[in-house]
């Protein structure tokens, strides 16, 4: 039966073959202009956003970066590892241009037709590094998620200059760069938070020896409520830097039971949440959180995550600082790349990505 607006692919290898294959991305599938969403998004009940379940009164802390250095906002920063797994930073180091120009070289590269964005797919692409891609793991997910993006993974200028989409690769780099800066100065703050107060290479290769950047793009949805932009999950990051436009729709989950806090764009801010690998390096000390995204009915909605990691080559484990003042380790030590291996290889499933590493 050939789809229509009302009951588009009913088939299910009909819409593999035109989202993944082809290139077309939920994106095409939303410029289809269907009335009904494909029923391989339809989410199960419980993975959907129940609207009673947002705390509306609760915030996740905003921080003044202008006086990082200050004990004050040091504080501020490690409680809010430690409290929430998330917060945003303001007046921080990254020019807001830099911003702005990234997130037009997201919309960019999602303007491309589908025959040049599909040249960096999985199945085309001549590193595994550049990946173009939509949901999160199509061949291991029930339902799929309403969302496109490219991932680029750092190893060098030379890489990048060759191998990355000229439409947004130099906005990438310079995001990048700039933030790095702020990355380290967050670290900085964290890593004294443990009473670590010197970050030597070693640590500075478990902390952020690898980068990886993002573009997300969660086009308009027929339907939203009945799917999801990103399913529940925590990062596998040590730190993850996002930056999001305007429209919202990322929420984190709250201190007690099944309840969600909005994450509001600030303009020229960041959003900054602890990932797994920092959560067991400091041996549960920093909070790695879920969260989630929504879909939108009316809006385009794009985001740039930066993803702070270890090297795969890592054994990330606590930090030997933490348990030789006696502190019992909660976590083993694991090699970084199976550790993300085990993320990459099933569909979100909240936080059960960290019992991996636990003793």
């Amino acid at each position: 039966m050939a789809p229509t607006l009302a009951e588009p692919f009913s088939d299910s290898s009909a819409l593999i073959d035109f989202v993944i294959n082809q290139g077309n991305g939920v994106k095409g599938l939303s410029e289809m202009g269907l009335e009904a969403l494909p029923k391989q998004y339809i989410q199960p009940l419980e993975e959907r956003m129940c609207m009673t379940n947002i705390l509306v009164q609760e915030s996740i802390p905003i921080i003044d970066m202008s006086n990082w250095e200050d004990p004050e906002v040091a504080k501020l920063i490690c409680d809010a590892a430690s409290k929430w797994g998330f917060f945003q930073i303001v007046n921080h180091d990254v020019p807001l241009e830099v911003l702005e120009n990234v997130k037009d070289a997201t919309y960019r590269f999602f303007g491309l037709p589908a025959e040049v964005k599909n040249k960096y797919s999985k199945e085309q692409s001549s590193s595994n590094n550049v990946r173009f891609g939509t949901s999160f793991t199509p061949q291991a997910e029930k339902a799929l998620e309403w969302k496109d993006y490219l991932s680029l993974f750092y190893v060098s200028e030379e890489e990048a200059s060759a191998l990355w989409p000229p439409v947004c690769r130099e906005q990438v780099l310079d995001y990048m760069k700039k933030s790095e800066v702020v990355i380290k100065q967050l670290l900085h703050v964290l890593m004294k938070g443990l009473n670590v107060n010197e970050i030597d290479e070693t640590k500075e290769s478990l902390l952020m020896g690898s980068m990886r950047t993002n573009l997300n793009y969660y086009p308009i949805c027929p339907n939203p409520e009945l799917t999801v932009g990103v399913g529940r999950h925590s990062d596998v990051s040590s730190l993850t830097i996002l930056l999001q436009d305007e429209i919202g729709g990322l929420f984190v989950r709250g201190n007690q039971g099944d309840n969600w806090i909005h994450i509001p764009p600030i303009k020229g801010s960041l959003v900054i949440n602890v990932g797994d690998a920092l959560q067991i390096i400091s041996n549960g000390r920093y909070r790695s959180v879920e969260h989630r995204v929504v879909a939108n009915g009316s809006k385009n909605r794009i985001s740039v995550p930066i993803f702070v990691n270890p090297r795969p080559t890592d054994m990330i484990g606590p930090l030997p600082e933490l348990v030789a003042t006696g502190e019992k380790p909660i976590y083993k030590q694991v090699l970084y790349s199976d550790y993300v291996k085990h993320f990459f290889r099933k569909a979100h499933d909240g936080k059960k990505t960290v019992e991996f590493a636990e003793l």
